[in-house]
């Protein structure tokens, strides 16, 4: 047997594993909240008042920021997320390295992260205080940046982009050792599944399944090159290169802005950490949500689901 035949059948023990694992009650629930959203933090109070009645200790983030309190949400069974994917990708960052299920209710526009709407929410607290439901296990990144201790771990992806609006980078990009591509672009994205229905699929990207563990590489931009995205094994890294004179940023899921300088150079591979969704609906809800948001549904059409 192979390497590679090793790699596969661990990723797969992994995946069967996050299919099969067992919900149990949640003994105390946290609630985070976007500030910006009208109505946000009363609906959040409510809900905690609503859970504490049924006997399950509730808490609420101060100022809506999950940061605020990171071991209280550490020692919390469940996290609520009441905003949109910018909410739940705040609360997936303090959570990283907890066993801690995000359940994020939709307040926004897309909600690709959310699983209900917020005038749901109250009515299904019983499933969601009870032992129902799935836990959907999601791939995260990292990116370690040459010659600095400077880690960074994300749910959605790492890109490395240009410091300045008018002026294009020179990148090389080496997957496992091996040159793929020396770009003059925008940038190089490396997204995970999550990442892939984000910036990636804004520049031509696939959309990968939620739970896969691969990788994809796209370049934003690329000069007198084509614009090919590249699906990686998540066992493979990836290393992105500043040519000479060059100057960029290194941003993981939007934040966490490094400045890089020529030479610099980003390693970025699957984290060791996992982010735990809790589910109520199908695996196949991701797909209906996602003809829904991208507006894949001709108006009129006749065809019905078989």
């Amino acid at each position: 047997m192979t390497g590679n035949d090793f790699a596969f059948l661990a990723w797969t023990s992994l995946f069967v594993l996050s299919m099969s694992e067992h919900r149990t009650a949640p003994r105390r629930v946290g609630l985070t909240y976007n500030p910006e959203h009208s109505g946000a933090e009363s609906m959040a109070v409510e809900l905690a008042g609503e859970i504490s009645a049924r006997g399950v200790e509730a808490w609420v983030s101060a100022g809506g920021d999950p940061a605020a309190d990171p071991a209280r949400l550490a020692a919390s069974d469940l996290m609520i997320c009441l905003g949109g994917d910018g909410t739940v990708l705040r609360c997936a960052h303090v959570a990283t390295n907890t066993d801690t299920l995000i359940l994020g209710v939709n307040l926004g526009r897309l909600g690709f992260l959310t699983e209900l709407e917020g005038n749901e929410v109250r009515s299904r607290l019983g499933e969601i205080l009870g032992e129902g439901g799935r836990i959907e296990v999601r791939a995260m990144i990292e990116a370690s940046v040459s010659g600095t201790e400077a880690t960074f771990h994300g749910l959605n992806e790492v890109v490395v982009g240009r410091a300045t609006l008018s002026r294009a980078i020179q990148l090389a990009v080496d997957v496992d050792g091996v040159r793929i591509g020396d770009y003059r672009c925008d940038g190089v994205i490396v997204a995970t599944a999550t990442g892939s229905t984000a910036y990636a699929l804004s520049v031509g990207g696939p959309i990968l399944p939620p739970e896969s563990r691969e990788l994809v590489v796209v370049p934003v931009a690329p000069h007198l090159a084509a614009q090919h995205a590249v699906v990686l094994a998540g066992s493979e890294s990836v290393k992105i290169t500043l040519e000479p004179r060059q100057l960029a940023v290194l941003s993981v899921d939007g934040e966490s802005d490094f400045t890089l300088r020529e030479g610099d150079s980003v390693v970025v591979r699957a984290s060791p950490h996992q982010a735990r969704f809790l589910r109520f609906h199908p695996h196949s809800d991701f797909y209906l949500r996602m003809a829904a948001r991208l507006g894949w549904h001709r108006p009129g059409g006749s065809a019905s689901p078989l």
